[in-house]
């Protein structure tokens, strides 16, 4: 199916310039039946065209400007909300433009008078892509930094993709992310991510090596602290995954979740764990070593910030439609539609998941954070990570100075926010 674009006001005009003469010079009937065919093409009214044919079609200046619909206050109050929601496309920013404004007002950030939350309620996507493009070229943003045998317990756990169009909370796909730096020898820093299919919840840990010990105390740290229950885990076919013994801890210690795999060498079987590895991983902590423990606790202490801001501040745009348009034979071309950019939070509220007591928590603690400090917290935390020494060559890190020691002690609150909404077991 193909569908005709419309014709630029120039494009129309030169079209109209090669037919007046033959308007011109026709009799009566033809030149109706010309009006019928201009009016066809150009898609203007018999009127009209009968006025350009009788006058001039040269496009007359404008006597006077019109009139600037936003003001400096406009601009200002989306520098102000632009920081704040870290540089985001002006598709996700728009949507949320007056809540953020009204949240940022709250905290002193900017003044969300009744004349600006009508502005930011009416103003367009193109008119902030083209204001910020103008605000952003004054005010680069801190360069981040780009970071550079067959398993046989895989039989049983089953291959497949999770469907784009899933509904429920609860399916996350898995990944690690190693920072070696340019060797891979030793032991060294892993973050581990999981991001849901339907809410876009994001969550990460950093881990010192892939051990069975850091894994399984990563999983329990993410498991605690999701305010939604797990019911799907789909990572690769990693050994750090799928080993034996990380099969027994998800059978035994964990009871409820469905354990599945993607194919291997098809990175796609991933694709929003794969997308976040790279904007919330890489962008942020680069491709250099990474290999001690005080650099793994100052990581895991970046990530509690970032799990505050992403997953309650950063709205995110969900896959709703995929068309298939076929040119001819040979050619294709899939067109994609995307709905509102809601945060994960909103999101996970909207699908009836989370428990009335842990929606209202994650509320207050959203409703008590500053968006912007809190960015410029991050940015700050990641500078102080890369100030720390890598480890010295021969030396050796313990590894059990990077747990959870309270996981240990199932009466200890993990964190201020520990839901234990996913079933599990107490060790022995």
């Amino acid at each position: 199916m193909t569908t005709e674009e419309k014709m630029t006001i120039d494009e129309r005009r030169k079209y109209l310039r090669t037919m007046k003469s033959r308007y011109r010079q026709a009799d009566r009937k033809t030149k109706g039946q010309l009006l019928d065919e201009m009016e066809a093409v150009t898609g203007l009214h018999r009127k009209s065209l009968i006025r350009l044919m009788n006058g001039s079609l040269i496009r007359k200046p404008r006597s006077r400007e019109r009139d600037e619909t936003y003001g400096p206050d406009v601009d200002d109050a989306l520098r102000v909300i632009d920081e704040s929601f870290d540089g985001i496309c002006p598709e996700r920013l728009t949507p949320n433009l007056v809540w953020m404004a009204h949240h940022l007002g709250r905290h002193g950030e900017l003044r969300a008078t009744e004349g600006l939350l009508d502005q930011l309620r009416s103003i367009s996507i193109s008119t902030v892509r083209r204001r910020l493009n103008r605000i952003r070229q004054d005010q680069p943003r801190l360069p981040r930094k780009e970071p550079g045998g067959r398993n046989r317990w895989l039989q049983d756990i089953p291959m497949k993709r999770l469907s784009w169009d899933l509904k429920d909370p609860g399916h996350f796909e898995t990944d690690l992310v190693h920072h070696c730096g340019p060797a891979a020898s030793g032991e060294y820093l892993c973050t581990l991510q999981m991001i849901d299919v339907a809410t876009g919840w994001s969550e990460r840990r950093a881990v010192l090596g892939r051990s069975y010990l850091v894994m399984k105390d990563a999983f329990l740290v993410l498991l605690t602290r999701l305010p939604f229950p797990v019911k799907e885990i789909h990572p690769d076919n990693g050994s750090e995954f799928l080993g034996h013994h990380m099969l027994r801890f998800w059978g035994d210690r964990v009871q409820g979740v469905t354990l599945s795999r993607s194919r291997p060498y098809h990175k796609n079987d991933n694709p929003r764990v794969e997308q976040k590895n790279s904007t919330l991983v890489r962008a942020y902590l680069g491709r250099e070593r990474l290999d001690t423990v005080d650099q793994v606790l100052a990581v895991n202490r970046l990530y509690d910030k970032m799990w505050v801001y992403y997953n309650l501040f950063q709205p995110v745009m969900h896959l709703v439609e995929k068309e298939i348009i076929r040119k001819d034979d040979q050619t294709t071309r899939v067109r994609r539609r995307h709905d509102k950019a809601r945060t994960p939070f909103d999101r996970l509220c909207n699908s009836g998941a989370i428990l009335p007591a842990h929606q209202e928590q994650l509320k207050a603690l959203r409703d008590g954070i500053n968006p912007r400090q809190l960015r410029s917290e991050i940015y700050d935390d990641i500078d102080a990570i890369f100030k720390l020494p890598c480890a010295e060559p021969g030396s050796t890190q313990n590894v059990h100075n990077t747990l959870a020691k309270s996981l240990e002690e199932p009466k200890e609150v993990l964190s201020t926010l520990a839901f234990n909404r996913t079933p599990v077991k107490p060790q022995a």
